[in-house]
């Protein structure tokens, strides 16, 4: 359903670096070099809001979407933008241009504040670092840029011990800062699909 969109948009932001997408609240986050700046969803693009931009956003009757998360909404700050911007490429890259910078600005803040050893987040242990180091991955940054499949492939390299997938549930949980118990069984299969691969 999100797929022409989602086409559309990848093609159209390849100006701004290394755009890709992955699935997210329901749809696909489209991230420029590591940073998600829009969601494709319902067949629409919404973009990411914050100080800079929502003022306008709501002035211009944009509308935020709404997912539900254990049967309570959940408001993003992913703003549908109107039809009409995508006849409108140069505003639309300015919005979007805007949007880069604020998802950017709060990928740094998120950083600033993140745990700086592997032990001290979510669903991880000294033991697990240990075995992260062993198999060539001793650092937060490092992590994240691997991913849980990556990072859970070399684990299985360096181990002779069979690991649990649990441990793939718990990685891909540290990497998103929560509990690896709600990492979605959407999300789930799409870890196991690409270890499959």
């Amino acid at each position: 359903m999100d797929k022409p969109t989602l086409k559309n948009t990848l093609k159209f932001f390849e100006c701004l670096g290394k755009i890709k997408s992955r699935s997210m609240f329901g749809g696909f986050g489209v991230f420029c070099d590591e940073t998600m700046f829009a969601l494709v969803v319902n067949d629409q693009l919404h973009l990411r809001a914050g100080p800079a931009n929502e003022a306008d956003f709501i002035k211009l009757s944009m509308t935020p979407y709404v997912y539900k998360k254990r049967g309570f909404p959940v408001v993003t700050k992913y703003y549908a933008v109107p039809e009409t911007w995508w006849d409108q490429s140069d505003v639309l890259m300015n919005y979007a241009n805007t949007a880069y910078a604020i998802a950017k600005d709060d990928q740094q803040e998120k950083k600033a504040a993140a745990p700086t050893r592997i032990k001290d987040l979510p669903n991880l242990r000294l033991a697990t670092e240990r075995m992260l180091k062993k198999a060539g991955i001793d650092s937060v940054e490092q992590l994240q840029t691997e991913g849980a499949v990556r990072a859970y492939q070399a684990l299985q390299k360096s181990h002779s011990d069979t690991l649990s997938l649990e441990l793939l549930w718990a990685l891909e949980g540290a990497i998103e800062g929560k509990h690896w118990s709600v990492v979605t069984p959407q999300r789930r299969d799409e870890l196991l699909e690409t270890l499959r691969q």
